[in-house]
């Protein structure tokens, strides 16, 4: 899947408008990272690309990069 279709799922996914995410973005400085996000991330992960991410992962998780990390 390509950078921008990955970077609009997560978009979807958390909440955010159109382009507002990129991989340097800090998750901790989004409005929406909250742990409804979170728990729609975890969802989202598992239905879309069969990853299982723990909660000791989750909390590790720093900026969108991270997450693009688990979408490989």
């Amino acid at each position: 899947m390509e950078l921008t279709k990955k970077l609009a799922l997560l978009e979807e996914t958390l909440d955010t408008d159109e382009g507002a995410l990129n991989p340097e973005t800090v998750l901790d400085d989004m409005e929406s990272w909250d742990s409804l996000a979170m728990l729609s991330l975890i969802a989202m992960l598992d239905e879309e690309f069969g990853k299982t991410i723990s909660g000791k992962e989750l909390k590790s998780l720093k900026t969108v990069a991270d997450i693009l990390g688990y979408m490989e």
